[in-house]
């Protein structure tokens, strides 16, 4: 079964796979909570989780019109 996160890159062009990849490499500790973060790199965000010094991804998803619409 292929989980959420390789399921999200899988639906990225291999230019914006390899720009995930160039994000996560450079993930650093954001403001604003205390575990969960969100990286944005032109229209692709991250959001991941930082514990017991682990990095763990959450979400991986692409910017659309509907991202900050309310539901």
């Amino acid at each position: 079964m292929v989980d959420k996160i390789t399921k999200a890159l899988n639906k990225f062009s291999a230019s914006e796979r390899a720009l995930v990849k160039k994000i996560v490499l450079d993930l650093k500790k954001l403001k604003g909570h205390e575990n969960i973060f969100r990286i944005r790199k032109g229209k692709i965000r991250i959001i991941y989780r930082l514990q017991d010094g682990q990095i763990y991804l959450l979400a991986v998803e692409k910017r659309n019109d509907n991202t900050y619409n309310a539901v």
